[in-house]
């Protein structure tokens, strides 16, 4: 069964631009790993999210992306109780705002058949009720119908909007590194997704 789907992702991929059979990656949330680091005085926050779902449809010929990646804002754990307290309701506002999205728009760069490549998407964040464009790089690897995705980017929070957890004595930094290391499937999307 692997062969016949690496197959028909090889015919998609190397066709003709006009023949090149668009693709649905669906992530699974129990291979994703989605971490963030915070700098804070005298450490480093760290934290995590929980994945709730992820569907892309990806057009090889033009490297055009619909769908989007969806977390669980409420999940998002630094091991502190007070901390995740004030994360929620001062940040993120998390029972106002569930879930963070992305919602990719173009890929650029070398998706493989199979093996390594590196990639970049740009799209939109959601996070806190606002959108922001972002651009994140990507290391691909692909086996059989297996891709992992690992990427980093910076969230400029408090640039976009969200609160500045700094108080008197312990300062945060500005930005928020964020990193995923994701699994999705690849199988050719049917005719009713790619239309």
């Amino acid at each position: 069964m692997h062969r016949f789907i690496l197959s028909v992702l090889i015919v998609a991929l190397v066709a003709a631009p006009g023949a090149a059979q668009q693709l649905d990656l669906v992530f699974d949330p129990a291979r994703t790993v989605i971490e963030f680091t915070l700098d804070a005085t005298l450490h480093k926050v760290h934290g995590t999210f929980e994945l709730v779902r992820g569907t892309v449809l990806y057009d090889p010929a033009t490297g055009e992306v619909s769908g989007a990646i969806v977390i669980d804002a409420r999940s998002g754990d630094t091991g502190n109780d007070k901390r995740d307290r004030d994360m929620h309701s001062k940040v993120l506002e998390s029972d106002t705002h569930p879930t963070i999205e992305f919602v990719p728009e173009l890929v650029v760069g070398d998706f493989p058949v199979a093996g390594n490549g590196n990639a970049k998407v740009v799209g939109s964040f959601r996070v806190g009720g606002r959108e922001h464009p972002v651009e994140i790089p990507l290391d691909l690897t692909v086996t059989g119908a297996d891709v992992e995705i690992r990427g980093q980017f910076e969230v400029p929070y408090v640039e976009w909007g969200l609160e500045d957890p700094s108080k008197f004595v312990l300062r945060v930094a500005k930005e928020v590194v964020v990193t995923i290391t994701a699994h999705a499937t690849v199988t050719p999307a049917t005719v009713e997704e790619a239309n």
